[in-house]
């Protein structure tokens, strides 16, 4: 961790400044040469620095690919959340957007609906993955690495028994989200909530980034009435929120 830091602290050097000597990264670093040295060398073959033609470092390709990423998606919730209130306000559902981290699904946008429900998520607000809509519909989007990394995810987070319960539940959804085009959580992450879920597509980074959901009380809706009234809406608010026009 404490290598992990000094490199992110070196990466920081560059925010204000296009290339750097060696020199000036101990300088603002505050760093031992020595350390500098070791820090160039590793993040240099990971391609995150680079040296130009005068021996100066400059910020390589992973660092600006990562950085393309996260101000990508930054923008996306942005240009997404005014979207998802006129959508929650046009059709009376709460609607989210989230992604996965670490075997949950982490809430970015959230916009509730009129209607009474148990759960009040907020932005930063985690939920199951397997016990979801949103978070079978991410994952049934995803490609077969980043379904791996979320099955390893779950795995190191739940018992057995809950692992192997999360990975029929998202097997199911993914067949079901292949023939029908989304996801649905009826009463299995709370009892009065009925949800379904789509997946959102970057055009930018060329990845599914994020799942987008709409909710409702259950005892309002059938689940087939329900899909067959909202999800077309949802999915051209998925494709709009991801082309970003």
């Amino acid at each position: 961790m404490t290598a992990l830091g000094r490199g992110l602290i070196l990466l920081a050097a560059f925010e204000h400044h296009e290339r750097l000597t060696h020199q000036q990264l101990c300088q603002m670093t505050n760093l031992p040469k020595a350390t500098v040295t070791r820090l160039i060398h590793t993040l240099t073959t990971l391609g995150f620095l680079r040296t130009n033609e005068y021996g100066q470092y400059q910020l390589g390709s992973s660092a600006v690919r990562l950085s393309v990423t996260a101000w990508s998606r930054h923008d996306m919730v942005s240009y997404a959340e005014p979207l998802l209130r006129q959508f929650a306000s046009s059709n009376e559902v709460s609607v989210n957007l989230a992604t996965e981290v670490e075997g949950e699904m982490r809430y970015h946008a959230c916009c509730r609906s009129p209607a009474r429900l148990s759960v009040n998520l907020q932005v930063g607000s985690a939920v199951p993955v397997a016990r979801t809509a949103i978070g079978r519909a991410f994952y049934a989007a995803s490609t077969q690495a980043r379904q791996a990394v979320i099955s390893s995810n779950l795995k190191e987070h739940l018992s057995i028994e809950d692992y192997n319960h999360a990975q029929t539940a998202l097997a199911n959804a993914a067949e079901h989200y292949v023939a029908h085009g989304y996801t649905v959580s009826d009463g299995e992450f709370s009892t009065d909530i009925l949800a379904v879920a789509v997946g959102v597509y970057d055009v930018a980074t060329g990845q599914y980034a994020y799942s987008l959901n709409a909710s409702v009380p259950s005892a309002n809706w059938k689940a087939d009435d329900y899909a067959a009234m909202i999800v077309p809406k949802l999915q051209a608010l998925a494709e709009r929120i991801g082309s970003g026009v």
